[in-house]
């Protein structure tokens, strides 16, 4: 296991998260770099996606399923962390939360009406990646940085290495900006 990975061993558990939003905002990259991360540490992992017809601009969506024993369904049903990039995504994602303990993570600017869940993590993603890296392409990775302090399943250090392993070379500063904007922005907001 890798140094990186300390922190995780004796985890004992599964989680299923859901990412989700419209095609092009990268979701699924993030989904995978999680995934391999996750792998990394020595966890098992299952990761799948979906997208509409309309690839850029659909729905998009992709699990991730982590656990200490074997995967036998590697298919999301109640998930335990749902990210939602878009208003569209919350409302046809978010309902499948687990009612007690499900956390629900927002754009807090692309989603205006929050469904209801029984925590709520509200983190304006689009717009750090704008107004900190010039640009929205990087919503993904703060979104990333965002649901690794919230999950607390993979360390930050191990999904820093995932991102340089999977990011082109010219992008991976202002990739590991993203990450540590995201990441900082959950330790603000109340889960």
């Amino acid at each position: 296991m890798p140094k990186s990975c300390a922190a995780q061993e004796g985890f004992d558990m599964q989680k299923e998260l859901r990412l989700s939003g419209s095609g092009g905002q990268g979701v699924i990259t993030a989904a995978i770099i999680f995934a391999e991360a996750a792998a990394a540490c020595g966890m098992n992992v299952a990761q799948s996606q979906s997208y509409g017809p309309e690839a850029r601009g659909g729905a998009s969506r992709s699990e991730v399923i982590v656990s200490s024993d074997a995967i036998y369904h590697p298919h999301v049903e109640h998930p335990d962390i749902v990210l939602a990039m878009t208003q569209a995504a919350a409302d046809k994602y978010a309902g499948d939360l687990d009612d007690a303990d499900g956390i629900l993570i927002v754009d807090s600017e692309l989603v205006p009406h929050v469904p209801h869940a029984a925590h709520i993590v509200s983190v304006p993603i689009t717009t750090l990646a704008i107004e900190q890296l010039g640009k929205a392409l990087f919503a993904n990775i703060v979104a990333l940085g965002a649901i690794t302090r919230i999950a607390d399943l993979v360390p930050l250090s191990a999904v820093e290495a995932a991102v340089q392993n999977r990011v082109p070379p010219h992008t991976v500063e202002q990739n590991m900006q993203a990450l540590m904007l995201g990441y900082e922005a959950a330790a603000e907001s109340k889960v």
